[in-house]
């Protein structure tokens, strides 16, 4: 069963929704399109801003070190780290040609300024908060995605190769390269806006932190979350990515404990309660000598999460920094 007729026999839908936001070919339409005053970027151009010579930048070797690391429901994690030259050339090209450019304002993972807590702040005090998320979303962003993104920003087809093969692997972004997050952000931009313009049309608020889509909407209304579910599937298919079925679609009202990025939104943007309480036992324990669940070093971690979280709260509201609680 697919993840379409899986949500309809959830709402008992008969017929699908007729997408409003649909179109015929991502390939050309999701790019940027180039500048035809401007001259092509070309390898020297490459050279110049990321400060290496061209030898250097086709001798680098592209190489990946796999390994795996714990998700919070039990599963593995699969991470590429690139080797020290492949990822000092990442860093440039991140740096040096990423930086600038523009990605839709709903995606809020990896993104300068914005923070989990800006990815919670759009859903707080919704009635209803639907989350999804797509599956193997790194390796699913196609490599030929990353060279019509680079050639439809202008570089010329060798600085396009190169810049493919300095950031793509086995056909998708490696999960743990440094350009993978903001190259992904800035692929999507269309999708992104899709989504954006779907949740605007049914009176809600949309926001994706890498692969995690979360909507928001002020009235419960089966029918508006139905929409919502199976257009997201459509859209972000025509991108070549799939949903993960069941077990990530979360649909949370308002009696229920709402969560965006791991942090609850019914009120205001905080950590769980049952954190917080675990948080404040541990911090006791430090504080009178008795053993504890963290180090010192991780719970000063928890506790700038925390600051974060209250500075960005507070700035949101316009309220100056204080002791308000998190």
């Amino acid at each position: 069963m697919g993840f379409f007729d899986w949500v309809k026999r959830l709402f008992g839908i008969q017929t699908e929704p007729v997408n409003p936001f649909a179109e015929v070919d991502f390939r050309s339409r999701s790019q940027p399109k180039n500048d035809p005053e401007k001259p092509p970027l070309d390898l020297m151009e490459l050279s110049r801003r990321l400060a290496r010579s061209v030898m250097d930048i086709r001798m680098t070797t592209v190489s990946y070190q796999e390994f795996t690391i714990p998700k919070r429901n039990g599963d593995r994690r699969t991470i590429l780290a690139p080797g020290a030259k492949l990822k000092d050339m990442q860093e440039r090209i991140l740096h040096r040609l990423l930086g600038g450019l523009k990605s839709h304002p709903a995606a809020t993972g990896f993104e300068r300024g914005k923070s989990i807590v800006t990815n919670a702040l759009p859903h707080v005090g919704a009635r209803v908060v639907v989350r999804m998320d797509i599956k193997d979303f790194f390796p699913s962003t196609a490599a030929f995605r990353v060279g019509a993104y680079f050639r439809g920003i202008g570089w010329e087809e060798e600085a396009v190769e190169l810049l493919v093969r300095l950031t793509a692997w086995e056909g998708g972004l490696p999960q743990g390269a440094p350009t993978s997050p903001r190259l992904s952000n800035l692929l999507n931009y269309m999708m992104d806006a899709r989504l954006d313009g779907l949740a605007g049309y049914l009176g809600g608020a949309y926001t994706r932190y890498a692969d995690d889509i979360t909507f928001s909407f002020p009235t419960n209304d089966l029918g508006v979350e139905k929409v919502a579910i199976i257009s997201t599937g459509q859209i972000v298919d025509e991108y070549g990515y799939r949903l993960h079925r069941r077990r990530k679609l979360s649909i949370r009202r308002e009696h229920q404990q709402q969560l965006v990025t791991g942090l609850v939104v019914n009120e205001k943007p905080s950590l769980p309660r049952k954190m917080r309480r675990k948080l404040r036992a541990i911090r006791h324990h430090i504080e009178t000598g008795r053993p504890a669940t963290m180090t010192p070093e991780q719970l000063a971690g928890w506790d700038a999460l925390e600051q974060m979280i209250r500075t960005q709260r507070q700035r949101s509201d316009g309220v100056q920094s204080g002791d308000e609680p998190v």
